[in-house]
Formats: C-alpha cells, sequence, structure tokens
C-alpha cells in the first residue's frame, strides 16, 4: 500500500519528535531558505543515484555564498557514459567521494528545519527521500519551494500574456541572473538561489 506523503511525515515526524533529528521536524519560523540541488545518474527517480549535492543558504534578500554546502559521493556502478554528457562528472572524479550515509548526515545538519528550494525541487526530494529513509528512518520534513512556480505565478499575475517559458536558461536570462557552473550541484544551487532572491526582492521581471 502506497502510504500518502502528508500522513507518511506526520508518522515520521511523532516518531522522530525526540530522537536525534528532532530539531529537523520542527516548525521553521525564521526568514532563512536552503537552495538545493542534486547531480544524479538518471532522471528516473526509480532508477537515479546521487553523484553530488549542493546547497546554499539564503538569509532575508542575500545568497549566502560562505555558508554552503559541496558533496561528492563515491562512483556508483550505474554511472554510465550517457549521464557524464550532462553533468561531467566521471568516475575518476568521485574517487575521494564521501559514503552515502555520511554525505546524507551532512545534508540534514545543514538545512536543518528551513525551506528547501530548488529547480524541480521535487525530484532531488524524492531522491534524497529514497535512501534516506532505509539508512535514517525517515524521508526529508522541510517545506519545499519550487523555482519554477515562484516565477509562474510572478509572470502570470503581474503580466498580461499566454504561456510561460519555465526553462531554467529562460528564467536566468529574463531576470538578468548569471548561470554559475550549470549542472554541477552547487552551481545550479547558487544560481537558483540568486534568481529567488531576484523574484521575491527586486524589481518584478518582464513577460516579454
Amino acid at each position: 500500500m502506497i502510504i500518502p506523503r502528508t500522513i507518511r511525515r506526520f508518522q515520521e515526524r511523532r516518531i522522530h519528535k525526540s530522537g536525534l533529528w528532532a530539531d529537523n521536524f520542527e516548525p521553521y519560523a525564521g526568514d532563512e531558505v536552503v537552495s538545493l540541488d542534486c547531480e544524479t545518474t538518471s532522471l528516473d527517480v526509480k532508477q537515479a543515484e546521487i553523484l553530488s549535492i549542493g546547497a546554499v543558504r539564503i538569509k532575508g534578500r542575500k545568497v549566502m555564498t560562505s555558508d554552503r554546502l559541496d558533496l561528492r559521493l563515491k562512483p556508483p556502478l550505474s554511472l554510465s557514459a550517457e549521464s557524464i554528457k550532462v553533468h561531467k562528472i566521471r568516475a575518476t572524479d568521485l574517487a575521494d567521494g564521501l559514503e552515502l550515509n555520511e554525505a546524507l548526515g551532512q545534508l540534514l545538519k545543514f538545512i536543518g528545519n528551513r525551506p528547501l528550494l530548488g529547480y524541480y525541487v521535487n525530484y532531488d526530494i524524492r531522491v534524497i527521500d529514497k535512501f534516506l529513509r532505509p539508512l535514517f528512518g525517515f524521508g526529508l520534513p522541510n517545506k519545499a519551494i519550487e523555482l519554477s512556480h515562484v516565477y509562474h505565478d510572478i509572470i502570470k499575475w503581474k503580466h498580461v500574456g499566454g504561456d510561460v517559458d519555465l526553462r531554467f536558461d529562460t528564467i536566468a536570462s529574463k531576470l538578468d541572473i548569471p548561470i554559475i557552473q550549470r549542472h554541477t550541484a552547487l552551481g545550479d544551487a547558487i544560481t537558483v538561489a540568486l534568481m529567488y532572491v531576484r523574484l521575491k526582492h527586486g524589481e518584478s521581471p518582464s513577460a516579454h
């Protein structure tokens, strides 16, 4: 039986509310957000294995690039030539990578209970949860913020127009944000963070 995500998160919160990661399950009331991105071997959650994790903290109007996470994991057996073409990460680049449980532990400490921001962030969360649950007994309880939804809502409601182009490069171009090391976990996380701050605190972007 497939348990709905909201019910499963409630059950996990009840089980872990007094455990090692209890703070991660507390409601968040601050002004910080963590921009998160993962590079994986596949875009299919069932097949995907994590190659690298990047995250950066946003506080109010500032992207705190000095407070970031940049993790590379040991190369999985499923790493193929096709996936290398996309993220440019070879097995030799991951030779000194972290074990999965160590990387996920560092991620949990870094993000705490802050909301998680990303471009198609639910994919990253689902991939992380796939490995997090067997190792730690729970999935990420954090609120998720989807960058493309934030952008879409601002364009759709503040400007007259038809379909909204939600491609990563298009959003960055419309917001006049430089793309930093595209298809690297940390580079994409920082770029998304900059786009989010621009959307939330800058001048509204044009629809054309």
